[in-house]
């Protein structure tokens, strides 16, 4: 297990290496990622006030960037949730020492940027951002991430970027990250006034600690799972999964885990009655395999199982 988080921490310093877009010319340096390559360009926030993307987004600041469709029920979601225990991780740091923006690939007013939020839950110092498409294109662009195709939203691009601005080091990371990791990034790593080496990292590192269960039920579960879940310790943004696998016929439950949004197309009276008990929030589509979710299942069988034995 040490080798394996020795590895992923070798893997974020090599993405560190280098900024994310394209590279300066040679008479402004490797790290000279600023006012003469961000632009200002005019977005509007939840609010509807209009913010300028280098000045008044990234200037000066630490920041985790992600683009979304708002209308997304595949990986968005996953992404989102995921965020939403970043922010929640930060607490008071977030809107001090640590900032956050979503940008709206899909051209969303104001209103609904905040119904988003309000499905999500979102707490306050986590900005939603939206702009023309050519105008959000340009930024993914210049931070180096993939520009899909808006009418297949099951390729989209849902890296989440992390950056200094002050030092122009920027990073990539997956929705599937955990979000313990992207904290310690965020308010480790990050917060540097300039470049660490792979050891300093490794040493951010060390308060990761341990996984016990490296099964593939287990890993799909923390990567998958975990942010909108719990196993017996109350609902997050879904219900708390203890007894599920127990009071739910398995055909349904793993249909269910599997194309959610197949059910929900169809009216499935159980999947629309736990709808407005979640806020309409819909169960996003992982792509999962059936083998993935009968490992899924008996992963939160297992720890049904461990929870019942220890009370």
């Amino acid at each position: 297990m040490k080798r394996g988080i020795a590895l992923a921490i070798a893997a974020i310093c090599l993405s560190l290496a280098a900024p994310v877009g394209a590279q300066p010319p040679p008479s402004q340096g490797r790290y000279q990622y600023h006012a003469d390559y961000f632009p200002n360009t005019i977005l509007q926030d939840q609010d509807g006030r209009s913010v300028r993307f280098y000045d008044d987004i990234i200037r000066g600041k630490v920041v985790a960037i992600n683009f979304v469709y708002t209308t997304c029920t595949d990986i968005c979601p996953l992404d989102t949730a995921q965020l939403r225990q970043v922010q929640q991780l930060l607490g008071d740091r977030l809107g001090r020492d640590v900032f956050m923006y979503s940008v709206s690939i899909n051209g969303d007013t104001p209103e609904a940027l905040r119904r988003f939020m309000r499905t999500y839950d979102v707490g306050p110092n986590w900005r939603f951002l939206t702009g023309t498409r050519e105008q959000v294109t340009q930024l993914q662009r210049l931070l180096g991430l993939r520009v899909d195709d808006p009418n297949d939203l099951r390729s989209h691009n849902t890296n989440i970027v992390l950056g200094n601005e002050r030092t122009a080091q920027w990073i990539r990371r997956s929705a599937y990250e955990n979000p313990r990791n992207l904290v310690q990034v965020l308010t480790g790593y990050l917060q540097s006034n300039a470049p660490r080496t792979a050891s300093a990292t490794a040493r951010g590192y060390s308060a990761a600690g341990e996984i016990a269960d490296n099964s593939r039920g287990a890993y799909l579960y923390r990567t998958r799972c975990q942010s909108c879940h719990t196993i017996g310790e109350g609902d997050r943004l879904g219900p708390d999964l203890a007894g599920v696998p127990s009071s739910r016929p398995s055909a349904w439950l793993a249909r269910w885990i599997r194309e959610p949004d197949r059910m929900i197309a169809e009216r499935d009276p159980v999947a629309m009655a736990m709808l407005p008990r979640y806020r309409n929030l819909p169960m996003p589509n992982l792509g999962l395999s059936e083998g993935e979710t009968a490992d899924i299942i008996e992963y939160i069988r297992q720890q049904d199982g461990h929870s019942r034995a220890h009370r």
